[in-house]
C-alpha cells in the first residue's frame, strides 16, 4: 500500500476494522452474496480501503489553497451554459430494453 505520510501530514493513525455484521450489511446493501469463508477476505479489504479514505480525512490542509486545475497556471475548459434542443425521446428510447408510454421500464430493486 502506498505510504502518503510524506505528502500529507497526519494527526492521528487508526486502521478501522469491520465487524461480521457490518461486512454482512453492506453485503447486502450491494446485492452480493457473500459466503462464511469470503467474509474475512472482504473484511480486510473493506478495513483497508476504509483506512486508506482515513488517512486522506485526516490530513491536515490548513493553508492549502483550493485548485481549480491540477497544473499551475492552467484552468479547466468548460463548454458555454447554454441551453440546447433535447434529442427526440423516441430516438433515444430505441436502444431501451424496454419502454412504454415513454417511461423506461426496469426490474423492481424494492419489495
Amino acid at each position: 500500500m502506498y505510504d502518503f505520510a510524506p505528502i500529507f501530514p497526519l494527526r492521528e493513525r487508526t486502521v478501522p476494522t469491520l465487524t461480521a455484521t457490518e461486512i454482512a450489511a453492506i453485503a447486502h446493501l450491494a446485492r452480493l452474496s457473500l459466503s462464511e469463508a469470503e467474509v474475512p477476505a472482504y473484511g480486510d479489504s473493506m478495513s483497508r480501503i476504509m483506512a486508506l479514505v482515513g488517512e486522506l480525512d485526516r490530513a491536515v490542509t490548513t493553508g492549502v489553497e483550493p485548485m481549480s486545475h491540477p497544473l499551475p497556471g492552467q484552468s479547466a475548459r468548460l463548454r458555454a451554459d447554454v441551453a440546447v434542443a433535447a434529442e427526440p425521446r423516441e430516438l433515444l428510447q430505441r436502444n431501451a430494453p424496454r419502454a412504454e408510454a415513454g417511461l423506461y421500464l426496469v426490474p423492481r430493486v424494492i419489495e
